[in-house]
This record gives C-alpha cells, structure tokens and sequence, in this order.
C-alpha cells in the first residue's frame, strides 16, 4: 500500500485517470477492508494480516471503479479454499454493494413484534458475521476462542445435538465439531478364523495344557480350551465431498477419525484395519491422513488432497477406479463398507448399478450414511439415489449429532442379523 499509492499519485500527476483511495490516514476504506476482513474470519474464513495486506495492495492496483473488479482481486488474495467463496459473496454484497442486504441480515436475528419467526434466506454463518460479537460489558474475548464452556445450559446443548450440521453458524459448527470427536463407534468383534487358548471352547488346547502342566510339577490341575480370536471388521469409508455434502464432510471426516482412532487402541488390543477415500468427480484417498494422531493434522492434510471438493458426484467412476487401483482394500467379504453421501449422482447410472453390484459382492455389508433423511418423507428418487438404495443393506441418518450417537448401536443390529 505504501509503494502502490504514491505511483498510483505520479500516474494522475502525468494526465492518467486513476481511481484514488484516499489518504490511509484520514480516509475509510482501508478501515472498512479491514472490517471487513473480520467479518469474514467471523464466518469461518481463514485471513491473516499478511492477507489483509495483499488485498490493500489489491485493491490499490484494481481500483473501485468497478465492483466486479474489486470483488475477483478481494476473493483471489483473501480466499484460499473453494467452499467459502459462497460466504464471500454474501459478505461483499453486503458490505460494498447494498446497505439494505446488511440490515435485513441483521434484521432476521433480531425478535419480530408479531413473533413470527421467519427462515433465514442467507446463511447462518453470514449472519452471525453480520452481528455483534461481544457486548459491551465483556471485552477480550478472542473470536478464534472455541472452548466448550462448562457453563452451558443443558437446554443449549440439546439444541446443538439435534441441530442440523447445515444450519449451524460458524461458532456452533467449531462447537459441534469437537463435540462429535467426543462420539464413540464400538466395531463389533466378531470370531475369526484363528484360535488361541482360552477358558472356554470345545476343543482342548493341548500345547497351553502341557505348558500348565509342567508349571505345576507335571500335574494336571486344568484343562485350556481352545477359543476362536476376536477380529473386528475391516472398514471402508467412502465420503462424498461434492458441493451439497459442503456443510457435512469435514464434521464427518473428523468424527470417523477420532471414533475409529480410538477403536483401533481400545478394548482387547484388537487391531482395526481402515480406509478412508474421498469421492467426487475423481476418487482420492485419504488413509495416508488418517494415519495421523491429531484430527486438525488430519483435515489439513485431507484439505491438500482433495482436489474436487464442491464439485460434482460421479460415484460410478470413483468406484471403478477403486476396483481398478484399489482392489485389495477390501479383504474378503468381510469389509464393512460406508458410503457418505446424499445420492445426487451426475454420471452414468448404468455404470453406478454395474460398479455397487462388484462392491456388494466383495464385501460383507454396504450401509448407506444419508444426511437426507432429516427430511421428513424422504424417499430415494433420484436415479444415483434409488442405486444406491437397492444395493446398501441399510440407509441410516448422519445430520446431526444425536443421529451419529444412535449409529454404532444401529451398525450393531445390523451386523447381528
């Protein structure tokens, strides 16, 4: 800013027309992208200062002659990831465009005189943005402060429970966030083919009954039996990044990684085999991050990886080049598979039919996690939809956080039948 607006002054010195800024020190625009830039981190926008600079500088070259102009330089410095560019056109609007938009926004969060309440058009993170942070009595609170307060009313955190994912503002959605890495997911155990010796079986252990044996002296004192080991089933996470599943992906990444990195050191030291790929218009696998510790390492590097998020669905074709190139994640027919995804396919059913019919095959069973059924009289009609509907063994909700409570007891009866 400092280098920009002194040539931009010796260009309107030499006859050239170029839109000033005014004076950083008594002028307001500089004030103004800097609140505006608040905003956007209010929303759940990642900007630094080093990104405020920039999108001075940017708008120094640009001019505000132009809306359009100012707004592509604005969203090229200050956004970094596809899905919040929705949120930044809002935010613009509102604050470069059309004093009225900013007053209705505020205006919905506000109690009606007639006590109708009216749904918001906009989303709840653009209007949390909009409202006021802090209020005058409590000062320095820092707006990235995420902690869950032990002081929250009950009635609050049921709210949160049952609210869902895609109607959350951008406080409750990092509050929800770490309340669904809190969620257990208990993978049945069932028997496997290998045995070791145990109390109970059918068969003598005849090895670990000598072995006992000559602990003793020779004597006999007890007989070990012969018991199958526990092995849990091996798990495939297949999670439609696509832009209607925007709002639910990265609470669902980071609630499969929390539950299933905890099933993996719990209870009997059994081991737990997981693969986790992201699908959308192309197949992208994730098993590498999930394989780190920390779950925000692990929707860091999840982040780098996916290419496609907010695109489209080609489900049939992310399924194809898992059996092409990845075939041997699925371990038998013992691979419990789970497909996250709303059903709103765009390739070829006739490929998609073809391609669950090969996964159903290699597998022991196929559920279905919709974040659709919070739909009252939801029925899959939509031809990716009623595929998928044929081939999972069971369709069960994922949009909210009681849902994904109720899902390790709903995979269990499943499994049992």
């Amino acid at each position: 800013m400092n280098t920009a607006v002194p040539a931009a002054a010796r260009q309107a010195s030499a006859g050239a027309r170029v839109p000033m800024l005014g004076d950083a020190r008594s002028g307001k625009f500089a004030a103004n992208l800097t609140a505006f830039a608040r905003a956007l981190r209010r929303a759940g926008i990642p900007v630094d200062a080093s990104r405020i600079a920039l999108a001075q500088q940017a708008v120094a070259v640009v001019g505000v002659a132009r809306r359009e102009d100012l707004a592509a330089a604005l969203e090229a410095v200050l956004l970094s990831r596809e899905q919040d560019r929705g949120a930044f056109g809002e935010l613009f609007d509102a604050f470069f465009r059309d004093p009225k938009l900013a007053n209705r926004l505020l205006a919905q969060m506000l109690p009606r005189a007639d006590g109708q309440a009216r749904p918001p058009r906009e989303r709840p993170r653009v209007c949390e943005a909009l409202a006021p942070q802090r209020s005058a009595g409590a000062p320095g609170r820092s707006e990235q402060s995420v902690d869950l307060d032990a002081a929250m009313s009950a009635s609050r955190l049921a709210r949160l429970k049952e609210a869902d994912f895609n109607q959350l503002s951008a406080s409750e959605y990092r509050l929800v966030e770490q309340l669904v890495q809190g969620i257990a997911l208990p993978l049945p155990v069932l028997p496997a083919r290998r045995s070791r010796a145990g109390v109970r079986g059918a068969r003598l252990h005849w090895r670990g009954s000598l072995q006992a044996a000559g602990r003793s002296g020779g004597e006999v004192l007890r007989l070990v039996r012969e018991e199958r080991r526990g092995q849990r089933l091996p798990l495939l996470v297949l999670l439609d990044v696509s832009g209607s599943m925007e709002r639910y992906a990265r609470l669902l990444l980071a609630f499969l990684h929390a539950a299933t990195r905890r099933a993996r050191v719990g209870e009997q030291g059994l081991p737990l085999r997981r693969d986790v790929f992201a699908f959308g218009t192309a197949l992208t696998d994730l098993t590498p991050a999930f394989a780190l510790a920390d779950t925000d390492a692990m929707l860091r590097e999840a982040g780098r990886r996916i290419q496609d998020f907010a695109g489209g669905t080609r489900l049939g074709e992310s399924l194809a080049e898992l059996r092409a190139r990845h075939a041997r994640r699925l371990v038998g027919r013992r691979t419990l598979v789970l497909i996250v995804s709303d059903g709103l396919d765009t390739g070829e059913p006739a490929q998609l039919v073809r391609e669950l019919a090969w996964l159903k095959r290699h597998s022991r069973r196929i559920l279905w996690l919709n974040p659709l059924l919070r739909f009252d009289g939801y029925a899959p009609l939509a031809q990716g939809a009623q595929a998928l509907h044929q081939a999972a063994d069971a369709m069960l909700a994922v949009h909210n956080v009681t849902r994904l409570q109720q899902l390790a007891a709903a995979m269990a009866a499943l499994l049992r039948r």
